[in-house]
């Protein structure tokens, strides 16, 4: 049974929401694709050579559907950043499948099968919206530019399908690719203008499609960026005017991390100095300054001058006794330093540079053993005196 409940914790992180969420995804995009790869994969050899004119090379390509492959096409590109907990995924995708379900429910011969699944997969990304929780520049870029290149490639391919239907007749790549940006982008010069129902129709789809996907990649790009920003500005204005009658802990040992979990359930208040590239398990909303410890700089803005303590806990015997050079050059008269010492043969060398208190594990662990293997009895005032010296 142990083994059984071993071997399914090792296959739960592949059965996370944003994994079979993006599946599905993925699946719903390869079935809508599906005729339209289906009728290239039959016509397109035997027509190669025979094209005519931009109409007749779109319809041997099978892209009278042409919606029906941008969505495809889209979706099954969504579903990358799904699997990858994508915020901006997730976004594109929800709009994405939105619209695969009302052109399978509302145009002849869609395939009701998979507007259902793609309002089932809606219902998923909604309840499930805390799993795509990733934002970053590079993906909101990456995904702007998807939507934007198919947006274009949808423009132009219909433009020059319907190009007989504008005043004057669209039938050129160049001429295309100038309407399909200026409608796009919603300026209208009106040199160009649509004469049938059906060309006025596509067009309105570029001009709606055209103000969703800017709107939706300006915030998916400059949002990261602007959100960042905020968020570290007033967070550091809050750290700053909570950092007075507080604790400050250097270190990102285990150690560390109990004791601010400790002093957190006692309501303290408290500063974390870890240095640049040490990895750490503190929680985002920690007050944590990455910065070196022993600099004046970096003590100074941990308020290190109106702190209650300093406790110097990283795993390295010299690296704490500089710490407690620097924090005693900054500490006021009322604030006490403590030192952790990791090895015994150092205690005397941490006790030099004079911090209030000197912490030490090792010591105490080796006393309780000895006195417990010649039966003596420890009181709790001896085992406060071994646990905490003093360092002068």
């Amino acid at each position: 049974m142990k083994v059984l409940i071993k071997k399914l914790a090792v296959l739960n992180p592949l059965f996370r929401p944003h994994r079979w969420i993006g599946l599905l995804t993925l699946l719903i995009g390869s079935v809508f694709l599906k005729p339209v790869l289906m009728q290239i994969y039959h016509f397109v050899p035997q027509a190669m050579g025979e094209f005519t004119g931009w109409k007749d090379l779109i319809s041997t390509f099978g892209l009278l559907t042409l919606p029906q492959v941008v969505l495809g096409i889209a979706i099954v590109l969504m579903s990358i950043g799904l699997f990858l907990r994508a915020r901006v995924a997730w976004s594109f995708s929800l709009i994405l499948l939105i619209a695969v379900a009302l052109f399978n429910f509302l145009l002849p011969g869609g395939a009701h099968r998979i507007g259902y699944l793609s309002l089932l997969d809606c219902l998923c990304l909604l309840w499930f919206w805390r799993e795509f929780s990733q934002s970053s520049l590079a993906a909101g870029t990456l995904f702007a530019l998807i939507s934007f290149g198919s947006l274009l490639t949808y423009a132009l391919c219909g433009s020059l399908y319907l190009g007989d239907e504008f005043h004057p007749a669209i039938d050129e790549l160049s001429t295309a690719l100038y309407f399909s940006t200026v409608s796009m982008s919603t300026v209208g010069f009106g040199d160009i203008v649509p004469v049938t129902a059906s060309a006025r129709l596509f067009t309105v789809s570029i001009i709606i499609l055209g103000i969703t996907v800017f709107a939706t990649s300006i915030s998916a790009i400059i949002g990261p960026v602007i959100g960042g920003n905020l968020k570290r500005m007033i967070k550091g204005r809050i750290s700053h005017a909570m950092r007075k009658n507080h604790m400050i802990i250097i270190g990102a040992t285990p150690l560390a991390l109990s004791v601010y979990n400790g002093l957190k359930a006692r309501d303290e208040t408290i500063t974390v100095i870890i240095p640049p590239g040490v990895p750490h398990d503190f929680p985002p909303e920690a007050d944590v300054l990455i910065d070196d410890p022993s600099s004046d700089k970096a003590l100074r803005e941990a308020g290190a001058d109106k702190a209650k303590y300093i406790l110097v806990l990283r795993n390295d015997d010299s690296d704490n006794a500089f710490i407690v050079l620097a924090a005693k050059e900054v500490v006021s008269s009322e604030g006490k330093i403590l030192a952790l010492v990791n090895s015994d043969k150092n205690l005397s060398k941490i006790k030099r540079v004079q911090p209030d208190i000197v912490f030490s594990l090792q010591t105490l662990a080796s006393e309780l053993l000895l006195r417990k293997l010649s039966g003596e009895q420890m009181d709790t005032g001896n085992l406060m005196d071994l646990l905490f010296q003093d360092g002068h």
